[in-house]
């Protein structure tokens, strides 16, 4: 055998050692991806305009758009272009154990990247940052968080929402009564039948309420920000390829400019199922999550 047969030998044999290697150093998510050809998203009912069911028939949104640019990432590095999607249904109050006992793989929705919740998950680079407000009815005479003093007041259950509206109830005597639902729509419902007088909540999805109600113009989003939240796709704790994977996609779209036009879309124009506009203009916390994007919680 000459000289140049034998590299060449060599060169193919070091290819499929490497190749086969790759594969065994799969880890995690991506391991379970591969194996399965299956991946699990959790998604939301109606957490507008981020990820949300159109109809029954198909799930759309800001974050749902990001999700899918991460499967598609997950397609190509994995070599599955056949990759099956399901999608599962979640709310609040399930989503991390649903992504701890393996039934989700991974969450992009308005889910809050915080260090209490980093003891039990991790979350990719930030997708969003938000305040978190009340909505009310325009001519309630309710302009601040001292107005709700003895009112009824819903938020949605095992949000951080949930968590700052009791706090703050308990600290400052307001004596609310305070309801919990299951999902942002259930929460609105709540609001426009009168049974709540105020809808404390992050911002952004209080105008995504605010743009499907009968009537959008009857309400308003009032009051100081009680806090600064980042929302994160939400993934399981130490699975590093995975993160990595879906932080260089994020932060891609950010370099390259695709995240402008993506918040253009959804809060910017008319949106489904009224084509109303949230009119809901990126923020300084967004324009410079944008310039130097990073996983950071905010609290």
């Amino acid at each position: 055998m000459n000289f140049a047969k034998l590299a060449a030998l060599m060169i193919a044999g070091g290819v499929m050692c490497g190749t086969a290697q790759a594969a065994e150093q799969l880890t995690g998510t991506l391991k379970k991806i591969k194996d399965t050809g299956v991946i699990t998203l959790g998604v939301r009912e109606s957490s507008i305009p981020f990820n949300y069911n159109l109809g029954g028939v198909r799930q759309v949104g800001y974050s749902y758009d990001i999700n899918m640019k991460i499967v598609e990432a997950i397609k190509d590095q994995l070599k599955l272009p056949n990759l099956q999607v399901k999608e599962i249904p979640i709310t609040s109050q399930n989503r991390i154990t649903l992504l701890q006992n393996g039934t989700i793989d991974i969450e992009c929705g308005s889910t809050t990247n915080n260090l209490e919740r980093q003891k039990q998950v991790a979350f990719t680079n930030s997708i969003f940052i938000i305040g978190t407000r009340i909505m009310v009815k325009k001519d309630a005479g309710i302009k601040d968080w001292a107005d709700l003093k003895g009112k009824n007041v819903v938020t949605t259950a095992g949000t951080t929402s949930e968590r700052l509206l009791r706090k703050m109830n308990d600290d400052q005597k307001l004596g609310m009564n305070i309801i919990s639902t299951k999902d942002h729509g259930q929460s609105f419902l709540t609001l426009e039948s009168g049974r709540a007088v105020a809808f404390m909540m992050d911002d952004a999805l209080l105008y995504g309420e605010r743009a499907k109600a009968k009537n959008p113009a009857d309400w308003i989003v009032v009051g100081k920000p009680q806090s600064r939240e980042s929302y994160g796709c939400m993934i399981r704790k130490d699975d590093p390829q995975f993160k990595k994977l879906s932080d260089t996609v994020i932060s891609g779209m950010m370099k390259d400019g695709s995240i402008n036009t993506l918040y253009t879309k959804w809060f910017m124009q008319p949106v489904p199922p009224k084509g109303l506009n949230l009119d809901f203009p990126l923020s300084e916390d967004m324009k410079a999550l944008i310039k130097a994007p990073n996983d950071k919680a905010l609290d």
